[in-house]
């Protein structure tokens, strides 16, 4: 093969609000940490471990008006994008490295009912789209025999 791939999934829960940046040309950019876990037992002491890693997430333009609209701090989400190593000088002119994701693709994985408020989590259509409504049995409605129907299966 020879092409390379610089591509990362992450699925994770916010550690702050999304931070915006507006740019004299109109576009804007929306910064945030993502909190993934990894948990393990210890074989040695039976105990749980659970290792935080945090990854500074990059969103651009219309991505980062809808994450910042609908996300909040603590809500889950799916990243997906590529990591980006940038290079920079602080005050005393040492030489800086920050490694961020410059996220493509996002999907909201806490709903409105799990976040506890009514404008977070992701609008009403992408929601119906991960959860279908199932119909309640409606106590007026006639019970069906399911024993005695003609269909073959």
């Amino acid at each position: 093969m020879s092409g390379t791939l610089n591509k990362v999934m992450l699925i994770g829960h916010l550690g702050d609000e999304v931070k915006m940046h507006y740019f004299e040309g109109g576009g804007c950019v929306g910064r945030f940490p993502l909190a993934t876990n990894e948990t393990y037992t210890n074989k040695q002491t039976n105990e749980r471990v659970t290792n935080t890693e945090w990854h500074n997430i990059v969103v651009r333009n219309k991505g980062a008006e809808i994450c910042e609209k609908y996300l909040s701090k603590g809500d889950k989400v799916y990243i997906e994008g590529r990591i980006k190593t940038r290079k920079w000088q602080d005050e005393g002119g040492n030489d800086r490295f920050s490694t961020e994701i410059q996220c493509n693709d996002f999907t909201f994985l806490t709903t409105k009912n799990e976040s506890g408020s009514a404008n977070s989590g992701q609008p009403q259509q992408q929601q119906q789209q991960q959860k279908p409504q199932v119909a309640q049995p409606n106590a007026s409605q006639p019970k069906v025999e399911e024993g005695n129907d003609d269909l073959p299966f």
